[in-house]
């Protein structure tokens, strides 16, 4: 249980310079001290709060962004009419864990090492004293507290890099038998309505955690706190509230199932397979087989919107607390998901469903109500942040500063990778990616939004492809020794899955 920070009451225009006092007395040395802590507890209250929220595999389904037309999203909807929405921001990686350490660490994973699920970034020799945001702001004389989903490998643990740790959670709750009998049997592959109120999902409980904090008698100290969803990464399994939300019609007609077309994957290299390889989510293939692929999106959505009410929870308890002025609030997903788009369920793709994320900014020294179309990092959130409470990392990060306004900024890019060799770059308007053994795929969002056409071998995109080419990062760093869960790499020319080869002719799992 948190306790109660004692009361400070901060006097407005309290003089950072006090008059000389003239006590001759033991008496003196107090009274000056109590004057200089008024005095910093003063310069502390100028220092914004900052708030940053993190969500588990949303994608673009929220209703600012319009990747789904009756997905209901209240509560981050009105957090991007209050600052910016970058409509085309990218993860580095499009699993959690790499994706996660390159936003907290402001490193990109070729600079880490940290390409998989199972690569604790503290291990890397090259990364022990290198500052996480955490230990930025707590540097710089924030109280430092996270809750929830922050870093996927320190679940529990995250006082490591925090000052105080809250209520942690997990993916659960699970089903004894599942619903939804798909080819993997982890219990997290399954979706479904439960019988049980919200305060007894663990994100309510996140949320829960992240009020008390903000409800403490106003601190001496800024606040620097980091709250992590968990939802809607499977399972997708949420009250059953959540799911009376919507009717057949809002998931399972024409135009609100995911943007699918039939042999899309004709013009992809067979690379392509090799970053989902074998992937426990269900392929498309499964899903149209035992009619399960509607109920699927319809738990995505349940999910989405059961999280929505969580994360509005805490915007409230900011909006009423009385540092709401002067809080910067961020909001992001680690990476996107797939719900049937190129044939496949899940993450781990170089394609926009995976590695568009939604980002929004809001706070004091942020325009309100705008829309950014450069291409931004996640990168970009650590400096941001920095910058904006006046940090000084004191240590050399791979992003910038996001813009603060509806700017557009054509020369920015968007790098993201699967392992050192499959990198993608996005730019405003295209996205090239390629593959370890060399093959390529460009995209004109211009014209072709959900990237159905495969421009690599047109002569007329030819100039176009070599400028974005030249963008991808050289001499990436190898991964660090022993991690290869849901990595895909090569060795000595030939292909690997999480540090298994996959030989010339091997059918693609659950789907050839």
């Amino acid at each position: 249980m948190l306790m109660p920070a004692m009361p400070t009451k901060i006097f407005p225009g309290f003089p950072s310079r006090l008059p000389p006092i003239n006590i001759r007395t033991p008496m003196k040395n107090l009274l000056l001290a109590v004057s200089i802590g008024l005095a910093a507890a003063a310069n502390a209250a100028q220092k914004p709060n900052v708030i940053l929220i993190t969500v588990d595999d949303l994608n673009d389904w929220v209703g600012c962004m319009g990747g789904q037309p009756n997905v209901k999203t209240p509560n981050i909807d009105r957090l991007a009419a209050r600052g910016v929405l970058y409509t085309n921001a990218h993860c580095q990686a499009p699993v959690c864990n790499p994706s996660r350490t390159s936003f907290l660490t402001g490193l990109r994973p070729s600079t880490s090492g940290v390409y998989s699920l199972n690569a604790a970034f503290r291990k890397n020799p090259g990364l022990k004293d290198h500052p996480t945001i955490h230990q930025a702001f707590k540097r710089a004389g924030y109280t430092t507290f996270s809750t929830g989903k922050v870093y996927h490998m320190l679940p529990d643990k995250q006082d490591k890099e925090a000052a105080t740790f809250g209520f942690g959670g997990n993916h659960g709750p699970t089903r004894k038998v599942k619903i939804v009998n798909t080819p993997s049997k982890h219990p997290a592959l399954d979706w479904g309505p439960l019988d049980m109120p919200d305060e007894e999902m663990p994100d309510w409980s996140v949320a829960e955690s992240a009020i008390g904090r903000i409800n403490e008698a106003h601190p001496e100290k800024p606040l620097f706190m980091t709250v992590g969803f968990w939802r809607p990464h499977v399972p997708f399994n949420v009250p059953q509230k959540w799911f009376d939300m919507y009717k057949a019609e809002d998931y399972a007609v024409p135009g609100t199932l995911p943007a699918f077309l039939e042999n899309d994957r004709d013009d992809c290299p067979h690379a392509a397979w090799y970053l989902t390889w074998k992937l426990p989510e269900p392929r498309l293939k499964f899903l149209r087989e035992s009619d399960t692929w509607a109920s699927k999106v319809h738990g995505y959505l349940a999910s989405i919107s059961f999280v929505d009410a969580q994360i509005g929870r805490v915007l409230d308890a900011v909006e009423k607390s009385p540092d709401a002025a002067n809080t910067i609030v961020c909001l992001l997903s680690d990476h996107g998901y797939h719900l049937g788009e190129k044939g496949i369920s899940g993450k781990n793709t170089l394609w926009d469903t995976s590695t568009r994320v939604p980002l929004i900014l809001a706070g004091p020294g942020v325009s309100k109500g705008m829309k950014n179309t450069s291409a931004v990092e996640l990168l970009d959130v650590y400096p941001t942040l920095a910058s904006l409470a006046g940090v000084d990392v004191k240590a050399k990060l791979d992003g910038k500063a996001l813009p603060l306004d509806a700017t557009l900024d054509p020369s920015r890019t968007a790098i993201t990778c699967q392992g050192p060799y499959n990198q993608s770059v996005r730019t405003a308007d295209k996205r090239y990616i390629r593959y370890m053994d060399g093959s390529e795929e460009l995209y004109d969002h211009s014209k072709d939004q959900f990237e159905h056409v495969n421009l690599a071998q047109d002569p007329a995109y030819a100039e176009t492809k070599e400028t974005l080419r030249t963008m991808l990062v050289k001499d990436p760093k190898e991964p660090l020794p022993g991690a290869n869960v849901r990595l895909s790499t090569m060795v000595d020319g030939v292909p690997y899955w999480e540090g298994k080869p996959i030989r010339s002719g091997d059918p693609v799992p659950e789907l050839e």
